[in-house]
């Protein structure tokens, strides 16, 4: 017996009510504030291909990402950072409330970035600075420089390393001092040992009323103060500087902390964090070239859309998106933890050496 056209009208009607109003997925992703314009441009693209989940990205300073994971206990799905070293350094280390089990035991290097200065056209001194001479130009006392706090974000405490590799790659070690001796309530101070030099970070960092150093929560604040002309240079990574179109002094090889021939160089120097912010380490980073880090963590409460969601920044399209956006990518992308991986993430990864 045929059903009344009207009967099967309202049940198609009612079934698409039903399929309209289905919930999305909501995946977590906390990411570093120089991910923000590929990620998003990611987040665009994941979603049109997987319209049944709905990505909710943050953005942060790298250590402050690591924070919300493993202290804040927040529910997050992906954790990217712009220094992998912090995902075995606070992850690994740091167990999960109810399973007493580490909040991550694998991570993927990604991509990298290279250290760079970014300046306008009426930035003072804009027409004579260079890769050259960058170190005495902003330590004059009438520039403006802006870095990131070296407590919440990976690219604070690289632009301290810049300044240690500088005067060691230029031998001269009168470098440091001009521009941040003096700027600070409470001192950076460097030791330059025979085999290592060695930057410490007080635990309170706070600039002095007339200091020319200008310290903020995350790089990318410091590009709205740059744009209002508040800031003359800041120290930023190249993608975040050609993504915004801002003019830029390209660093020296030995400086930047991006070039693979120099990695040895690079470990010649060291930031302490002197402080207690993180109860189970004491947070030490060694010069290495940059490396963007992802993961899962344990307690994401969607790992298998999370896994997506890696699997397609990892993938050609993936790749396409980020390097249109000036953030280059790894040719092979090591993994730490390799027989941890979920295992769709595995064709995408290579055990790590």
């Amino acid at each position: 017996m045929r059903k009344p056209l009207a009967i099967i009208l309202l049940l198609s009607l009612f079934l698409g009510s039903c399929n309209a109003q289905q919930p999305k997925t909501p995946l977590v992703v906390f990411a570093a504030g120089s991910l923000i314009i590929p990620f998003d441009h990611i987040e665009k693209a994941f979603e049109a291909k997987y319209p049944n989940i709905d990505v909710l990205a943050e953005y942060h300073g790298s250590i402050q990402v690591m924070r919300h994971a493993t202290e804040l206990h927040e529910p997050i799905d992906v954790v990217a950072t712009a220094d992998a070293a912090l995902i075995p350094m606070l992850m690994y280390a740091t167990n999960v409330p109810e399973t007493a089990k580490p909040y991550a035991d694998w991570y993927v290097n990604f991509a990298s970035n290279h250290l760079a200065l970014t300046y306008k056209a009426e930035s003072k001194y804009a027409d004579e600075i260079n890769s050259d001479n960058w170190t005495e130009v902003i330590s004059r006392p009438d520039v403006k420089t802006g870095i990131a706090d070296p407590r919440f974000d990976a690219s604070g405490y690289r632009a301290l390393m810049a300044f240690a590799l500088a005067e060691i790659s230029e031998q001269n070690y009168g470098l440091f001092d001009p521009m941040f001796k003096d700027q600070f309530t409470f001192p950076v101070t460097i030791f330059r040992g025979d085999e290592m030099t060695t930057v410490t970070v007080p635990e309170i960092l706070e600039t002095k009323p007339e200091a020319h150093v200008v310290i903020r929560g995350a790089s990318i604040e410091l590009i709205a103060r740059l744009e209002a002309g508040d800031l003359d240079y800041a120290f930023e990574y190249e993608s975040v500087i050609k993504q915004h179109n801002l003019k830029m002094v390209s660093l020296p090889a030995e400086v930047n902390l991006g070039e693979q021939s120099q990695e040895e160089f690079y470990k010649q120097v060291q930031v302490n964090l002197d402080f207690q912010r993180f109860a189970t380490v004491k947070p030490q980073f060694r010069g290495e070239r940059i490396g963007y880090g992802i993961t899962i963590p344990a307690s994401a409460e969607h790992p298998e859309e999370a896994a997506q969601f890696i699997a397609f920044l990892l993938s050609d399209e993936g790749r396409a998106i980020m390097e249109a956006d000036s953030h280059p990518m790894f040719e092979t992308f090591p993994a730490d933890g390799y027989e941890n991986l979920p295992p769709g993430l595995k064709p995408f990864a290579v055990p790590m050496k």
